[in-house]
């Protein structure tokens, strides 16, 4: 059965070329279509573009729960100027890893999806809710032709579903002599942002003080050095105390330090790689990425705009982004929000943590599962606006010198065989408990 070696499955998805842009998911969303329709599963195609689909397969459920969502992505980033090991579209299997694009994010996590579910139709169980699986496009650059697309156009399709499972959450992440499971239970959200820089232009021969070009420089400069307020949400501070349960000595101390404010605000200064992966948890964040200004090089630009990629913690607005960047660079730079994620329809609901940490913990009784808030974003955030709990639970097993995040887009993504195996049998037995 396919369910038996999921990664076979892995294998071929990476075959398919899905890079975004331009995606072209199409081939690779028909491919699995063919599976659904082939085991007698309920099957529907939904798109704005005939080559960037979306793959909606349903299972009916027994009624006795809500129903539950699985959604997943299958386009993936460019590899373009990287030097692989093994090409990066041909999923090769070698020293007990599938190499290749997405092959951490996130065609693996479809494959356990999509495995698990053919496995509940296989041997004739019956969800205790409805079970929707889409799988998506477009993830990569915003969800347009995806998510977005499909909550914005065709929300009757999740009409019932209350919570949901994706990415980003499961893998293992060792502190201290300790194998933790992070469950993703909230991310933060996207809130894009343009500086505009004015003063005065003149001829490149007749230098200014304290022009446009040295007031940027300065805005960079207070970016890089002043850090934007601490917030402690309710899931950091979750998972922060479960990080400090189980660990000892200086760790333990130094994570609980972290739940004090004043102190917190030294530890993340000061304490480098330690806390580097922690850090964005503690804050609403910007990063400058786009410069534009000046036209011709003996002209002394009047006008500068610096983009910045900016992130909100759960419950924050684009107000409230803006007023903490204008205490940093000052009042004289206009700030104006390009785009932002509406807030989500859902307060948190933890009520499937228990269940999905079971599941971990009776496959790895090492263990130790905690919940999580991604620092990026996720197509998660779409279903939010829906009501939709989401948890990033597609669990990897890792080995302990593999490198998740370093892995992630990189050269050589690439995933151990045993891990894809690991999170496909997690997920099904999250599917067999869900609702019971």
């Amino acid at each position: 059965m396919l369910y038996e070696q999921p990664e076979k499955l892995l294998q071929t998805l990476i075959r398919f070329d899905t890079t975004n842009p331009p995606g072209n998911e199409a081939a690779c969303i028909h491919y699995l279509a063919g599976l659904f329709q082939e085991a007698g599963i309920e099957t529907k195609l939904v798109a704005s573009d005939e080559q960037r689909p979306n793959l909606v397969a349903r299972m009916k459920g027994d009624g006795s729960a809500p129903g539950l969502l699985l959604q997943g992505h299958v386009d993936v980033v460019t590899t373009a100027g990287q030097q692989w090991t093994h090409p990066p579209f041909e999923g090769i299997e070698a020293d007990g890893y599938i190499w290749g694009r997405g092959a951490l994010d996130m065609k693996s996590g479809v494959v356990m999806m999509v495995c698990a579910l053919l496995r509940m139709k296989e041997e004739g169980i019956m969800p205790a809710g409805d079970t929707t699986l889409c799988v998506l496009s477009d993830e990569e650059t915003g969800g347009d032709y995806g998510a977005r697309y499909l909550v914005e156009k065709h929300p009757g399709l999740f009409e019932g579903i209350k919570y949901g499972l994706g990415e980003f959450g499961g893998f293992t992440l060792r502190l201290n002599g300790h194998k933790f499971y992070p469950i993703q239970v909230a991310e933060k959200l996207q809130c894009q942002m343009r500086l505009t820089i004015n003063g005065p232009a003149g001829h490149g021969s007749m230098p200014l003080q304290g022009g446009t070009m040295a007031r940027l420089g300065q805005v960079l400069q207070d970016l890089d050095k002043v850090r934007m307020p601490l917030h402690i949400t309710p899931v950091t501070r979750m998972m922060i105390e479960g990080l400090a349960r189980y660990t000892t000595g200086s760790t333990s101390l130094m994570l609980r330090q972290l739940l004090r404010p004043r102190l917190a605000d030294v530890l993340l200064a000061n304490t480098g790689e330690r806390l580097r992966a922690l850090a964005p948890l503690f804050r609403n964040t910007v990063s400058p990425t786009i410069v534009r200004g000046g036209h011709k090089i003996n002209v002394i630009p009047g006008k500068i705009t610096l983009d910045l990629d900016g992130r909100m913690l759960p419950g924050y607005t684009p107000e409230q982004m803006v007023s903490e960047v204008q205490a940093i660079i000052g009042p004289d730079i206009d700030i104006k929000v390009l785009a932002y994620d509406e807030p989500d329809g859902c307060n948190l609901d933890l009520s499937q943590f228990a269940m999905l940490a079971g599941v971990l913990k009776e496959l790895d009784p090492q263990g130790i599962p905690l919940p999580y808030m991604l620092p990026a974003v996720s197509d998660a955030r779409f279903f939010a606006r829906l009501g939709i709990q989401h948890y990033g639970f597609v669990p990897l097993n890792l080995p302990p010198e593999f490198d998740f995040m370093a892995t992630i887009h990189a050269a050589d993504e690439r995933v151990p065989v045993e891990a894809v195996r690991f999170g496909t049998t997690a997920v099904f037995m999250a599917l067999q408990r869900y609702g019971r």
